[in-house]
């Protein structure tokens, strides 16, 4: 990425989730519109921008902001898995169907399902 893009990129996240016009942009990195434009199609390319359609004084326009800025945080939880005993089995390499050790006839893998289904059976219960 050159001083430029560099440049542009800084301005960008800078200006926070409000983005920055194009125009504007332009003008604080002292470039003409055919340049910025340039710029501004790299750093979409990479996916590090997006450009937001936008009116300005009566005139169409485009908003630029980070594509960071608009990456929606995601939560992912574990709590649905974590009493698997198959995650904390020694054996769990050597474990697969038609094996010695099976998930098939695990007594351990057998009773946490058992205990599972207990638990759906009573919550759709009470």
């Amino acid at each position: 990425m050159d001083a430029l893009e560099q440049k542009a990129i800084e301005l960008i996240e800078r200006a926070g989730d409000r983005g920055v016009l194009q125009s504007e942009l332009w003008k604080k990195l002292g470039i003409n519109s055919r340049e910025g434009s340039r710029v501004v199609a790299k750093l979409q390319r990479r996916g590090l921008i997006k450009r937001e359609p936008a009116v300005f004084q009566g005139k169409r326009t485009f908003r630029i902001v980070s594509a960071k800025r608009q990456t929606p945080k995601v939560t992912v939880s574990i709590d649905s898995v974590k009493g698997i005993p198959c995650f904390s089995c020694p054996d769990i390499e050597r474990c697969g169907v038609g094996q010695p050790i099976s998930p098939v006839t695990c007594p351990k893998l057998n009773k946490y399902l058992m205990e599972e289904i207990a638990k759906l059976k009573s919550s759709a219960m009470g």
